[in-house]
């Protein structure tokens, strides 16, 4: 989702200078042989350093596991992002930036320090269109009530509700929610709007925030986390007092 990498990039370079660090010689070895086997167009070798599934934007799918993602790769790794890699210089453009793991450029592709590739942040022009066209499909497939957004953002279920968050533009988001037993086809039974995106720590987990009148409306995203701990959350205050606190799988992000 966009708010939350432009959040991730800020944070980065806002503590660039700090964090980043020029690669150890082992890495840069590591990152020679990554740029070989993309050079010389190996998706095997390419899929065996990749940790699934791989995030994509949403309303995109991740990629699943190593045939989906040979299957999809000339869609992620397009001219583009391959000129990117390949010509790219293991001691200048590629930094190590601590727990974070190793970057290229300004993000534009993670790599963790056993090899492992973590995130591709760069789109294609081939997942933008599929995007769009997924949007546009997914817009039809809600409510007319709330068929209004620029971008889904995720869709939550706790024991009791369905909870679906839209980007509707201009860093706001909107919060809609069912029952459990109904469908998003249905008139949601509650619609807030006027969101806030809200980062918690440096370690990517962060919130969602909606109120109306003396209510106010948490969703939470455990990036990390303990081990065991749920995915996400549903917390709803009264006039600044807890009233109910529900643990939330993530349908779709």
């Amino acid at each position: 989702m966009k708010i939350v990498r432009f959040f991730l990039v800020c944070l980065i370079f806002c503590n660039f200078s700090m964090t980043a660090q020029d690669l150890k010689p082992e890495y840069q070895k590591m990152i020679s042989k990554f740029i070989l086997e993309v050079k010389n167009g190996n998706k095997t070798a390419v899929s065996n350093r990749v940790k699934f599934p791989l995030k994509r934007e949403v309303p995109i799918p991740a990629v699943k596991n190593k045939a989906d993602f040979v299957k999809r790769y000339n869609q992620i790794f397009d001219a583009v992002l391959i000129e990117k890699i390949t010509k790219s210089n293991p001691a200048k453009d590629w930094s190590e930036m601590g727990w974070r793991g190793i970057m290229l450029n300004q993000g534009d592709l993670w790599i963790d320090t056993d090899g492992k590739i973590t995130a591709v942040n760069y789109q294609s022009k081939a997942e933008e269109k599929l995007k769009n066209s997924l949007i546009a499909s997914e817009k039809k497939s809600v409510n007319s009530a709330i068929s209004d957004f620029k971008e889904p953002v995720a869709i939550l279920e706790t024991s009791k509700f369905r909870i679906r968050i839209d980007d509707l533009g201009n860093n706001k988001f909107r919060y809609a929610s069912w029952s459990i037993k109904k469908k998003m086809t249905d008139t949601p039974d509650l619609i807030i709007e006027n969101g806030i995106f809200y980062a918690d720590g440096t370690g990517g987990n962060h919130h969602y925030e909606f109120k109306k009148v003396d209510f106010r409306y948490e969703c939470h995203f455990v990036v990390l986390g303990e081990k065991n701990s749920a995915p996400a959350a549903l917390i709803i205050y009264q006039a600044g007092k807890k009233i109910l606190s529900q643990n939330a799988k993530i349908v779709s992000r």
